[in-house]
């Protein structure tokens, strides 16, 4: 097994193991703690000794053992360590969530659950999430949330402050309680895979483990829901965007403009899978914000190709998803919409109004936006000032090298 694929493979155990050993032992910090030390423990092991039989099983039980050394360490909890010494580890006894759809073996799902606490607010339920079922940094949930790394760290760390003090169990809710929390479960799933779908730092632009992770829980939780239309909404979307992955990045690892993608390599089965979902959803009248954001995609997925998209579809689904909520990716992808119906002049215009936004105006796509409306305006110099701005503001690669490309492109042509 290679390090890249070994990396890859905890990465996936992560959050699994996590959510067994805080199942049973009840204490966030120290499972994290000690699940962290097995992942170390398994990077020194694994390549010497090959990868056991039962990766996930060994992670778990040196998990085990450090946290039940760390709980020896605490005095005050010595008679909690006796109790849950006692706990066997090795059984997985059916659970009241198994007839509700949840599988019982599917312990990042049930993390997910859990991270979502009902004493705490939806930005903190959303960053210990993240942290703790994406593995994503403080940094790549900083990007994903359009805020700071330091703000998403004290978040973290007041979630779980908050937990503690509540008094509330860390545990899989009841079946009275689990209703309440989808939205911030949904939302978690939905940034995890538009993390993977493009990511936002790194060499590469696709991180497929997290869209595929994103991908996985949210089937399990569509089968735990399965009348939920915004969970088969956000399940479609993520089938529809998925389904270009083979044409979005070249051979030398770019960015590939959707305009410009080989539509021969969509997944076409993906797509058909996310327009019945997203179609059967919206039959129930209750139109969601992921509803929404998976019909626009299946317009574009559904084209033959970039001229054949219904424009004015996809600007009336925009204007629909705007009145559902303030979103300001949204708004800026409404007038990119609105350029090609109407022109670069309306697009610009749009963008006039969102400049004053401190929650997309320092965004990289905000200003890639702008360069290119100028250009097709007629505004080559300004158009290449805007293109700076976004390099200047792109932390992944790949989106830096497209930026700089369509610099030289433009310099070339003046």
């Amino acid at each position: 097994m290679t390090a890249t694929e070994l990396e890859d493979l905890l990465r996936r155990l992560t959050p699994q193991v996590l959510g067994a050993v805080v199942r049973r032992y009840g204490n966030f910090d120290l499972a994290e703690e000690a699940t962290q030390e097995a992942l170390l423990a398994a990077s020194a092991n694994w390549p010497r000794n090959g990868v056991p039989e039962n990766p996930k099983g060994w992670l778990i039980a040196v998990a085990a053992r450090r946290l039940t050394d760390l709980l020896r360490s605490d005095q005050a909890r010595r008679r909690r360590e006796d109790r849950v010494a006692r706990w066997p580890l090795a059984v997985q006894p059916e659970r009241p969530e198994r007839a509700r759809g949840l599988a019982a073996s599917d312990d990042s799902l049930v993390v997910l659950f859990m991270c979502c606490h009902p004493s705490l607010p939806m930005a903190s339920k959303i960053a210990l999430t993240l942290r703790a079922v994406g593995g994503l940094s403080a940094a790549e949930i900083g990007r994903a949330l359009l805020t700071s790394e330091q703000t998403v760290t004290r978040r973290i760390t007041r979630a779980k402050q908050s937990i503690k003090d509540s008094g509330v169990p860390f545990a899989m809710p009841p079946p009275g309680e689990l209703a309440g929390r989808p939205a911030a479960v949904l939302k978690v799933l939905y940034l995890i895979f538009n993390e993977g779908y493009a990511a936002t730092s790194g060499t590469e632009l696709v991180r497929a483990d997290l869209a595929e992770e994103a991908i996985r829980l949210t089937r399990a939780l569509h089968v735990a829901r399965p009348h939920d239309p915004e969970v088969s909404g956000l399940l479609a979307l993520m089938f529809l965007v998925h389904a270009r992955r083979r044409a979005r990045v070249g051979p030398d690892g770019s960015l590939v403009p959707m305009n410009e993608q080989d539509r021969n390599l969509w997944d076409r089965e993906l797509v058909e899978e996310g327009v019945a979902l997203v179609t059967a959803a919206l039959a129930q009248g209750r139109a969601g914000p992921y509803q929404l954001q998976a019909a626009i995609a299946a317009v574009h997925d559904e084209a033959e190709n970039a001229e054949a998209t219904d424009w004015g579809r996809v600007v009336g689904l925009h204007d629909a998803l705007l009145k559902l909520e303030d979103n300001p990716i949204v708004a800026l992808n409404r007038a990119v919409a609105v350029s090609v119906v109407h022109g670069p002049r309306a697009g610009l215009a749009l963008l006039a109004e969102l400049e004053a936004d401190p929650r997309v105006n320092n965004d990289r796509r905000f200003h890639a936006a702008r360069a290119h409306f100028l250009e097709l305006n007629g505004q080559p110099d300004a158009a290449l000032v805007a293109y700076q701005a976004a390099v200047d503001r792109a932390t992944s690669l790949q989106h830096q090298r497209y930026l700089n490309s369509q610099i030289a492109r433009l310099r070339g042509l003046s």
